[in-house]
């Protein structure tokens, strides 16, 4: 279907929104070397379903807000999570040297 774009989540902060970020490999015209260009858009979340990391499709409808254009549609792929250090680890390591 027209209008399907399929990306990250990158942002999950507001209410029933998402930020999807989008990559893409393009090729300069004159150098011919590829770059990577990442767009970023925001996306109707209804039941606020999406996590941060999630692989996710989104497609073009009505205007929600100033915004938002898009809607999530359905999730590919939940994340798998992400590893973080607490701070008294760190700061004892630190300490230690």
């Amino acid at each position: 279907m027209a209008g399907e774009l399929q990306g990250i989540v990158s942002s999950t902060k507001r209410n029933k929104t998402i930020t999807v970020s989008i990559a893409s490999r393009e090729t300069h015209p004159l150098y011919r070397k590829q770059y990577t260009k990442t767009r970023k858009y925001t996306a109707h979340d209804e039941n606020n379903e999406a996590g941060l990391g999630d692989k996710v499709l989104i497609e073009a409808c009505r205007p929600f807000s100033k915004t938002k254009s898009y809607k999530l549609v359905k999730i590919l792929e939940k994340s798998h999570g992400t590893v973080e250090l607490k701070d008294d680890v760190t700061s004892s390591t630190a300490e230690e040297k």
